[in-house]
């Protein structure tokens, strides 16, 4: 696997369209290969941003989230479920906003479809991924790592279920996150500060099962776990959550 980030100018809030930011800093990209895209870029080109002297972070956070927590523990987040992920205050970000909450992408889904799409036109190509990345914690362990809000135009899951392991042992339950894996490895090399390469090729994929098409819902929906039905299920359902509105008062 070859990992190469991809410098851009400095995006601003309605600048640039994502076709053009993508087309304008990478001449030319080959065949099976993924390219990761931040969310906060894809955001930022979707002017999904709300101004700081304007509005409050708590409110964009339940006007955001599917379902919020109360500010707890010792750096008073809200916890939400967003989107089908545990992450704190909605995803939303204050860094290299240029003074603006960047809040995710309405429909992240849509966007790396739109994307893919155009990008397969533009540079004459049959199979090419995206990947759209987002930063994240993981419980007892120091620093981010990289998630996938998105992806289109590869097999997400990589499924081990009924297949022998070394020792003739049938898996039952393994599966491996080809997204939330091309993501992380993408993360570390992108940056977390001001490295300004929000893009990221991902080349010579031989692990990866490509798909000359978007993503179907029922392959979307099997990335998800019902909380009820999830391992970490005892401390998703030991906090007290509130209803958010789910993007849906957007305005």
């Amino acid at each position: 696997m070859i990992i190469t980030p991809i410098k851009t100018p400095k995006v601003l809030p309605g600048s640039v369209t994502l076709l053009n930011l993508i087309t304008g800093s990478i001449s030319e990209i080959k065949e099976n290969s993924i390219l990761a895209i931040t969310s906060k870029v894809v955001s930022l080109c979707e002017n999904r941003v709300k101004s700081m002297d304007l509005y409050d972070k708590k409110d964009l956070v339940k006007q955001e989230s599917d379902r919020y927590t109360n500010p707890i523990g010792s750096f008073g987040f809200h916890f939400t479920i967003t989107k089908n992920y545990l992450i704190p205050s909605a995803g939303i970000d204050e860094s290299n906003g240029d003074g603006n909450f960047v809040l995710w992408p309405s429909n992240p889904q849509s966007s790396a479809n739109t994307i893919r799409e155009q990008l397969k036109k533009h540079y004459g190509l049959k199979n090419i991924g995206i990947v759209i990345t987002d930063s994240d914690l993981t419980p007892l362990r120091q620093g981010t790592i990289g998630i996938a809000l998105a992806h289109s135009g590869f097999m997400a899951l990589n499924d081990y279920v009924g297949q022998p392991d070394l020792f003739g042992r049938p898996y039952t339950v393994s599966m491996s996150n080809v997204a939330g894996s091309l993501a992380s490895a993408a993360n570390i090399v992108m940056g977390e500060g001001s490295e300004q390469t929000p893009l990221c090729l991902i080349e010579d994929l031989n692990f990866v099962k490509f798909q000359d098409r978007n993503p179907l819902p029922l392959e979307i929906d099997s990335l998800t776990i019902a909380p009820d039905e999830d391992i970490f299920a005892p401390f998703i359902n030991g906090v007290e959550w509130n209803q958010g509105l789910g993007g849906k008062n957007d305005s």
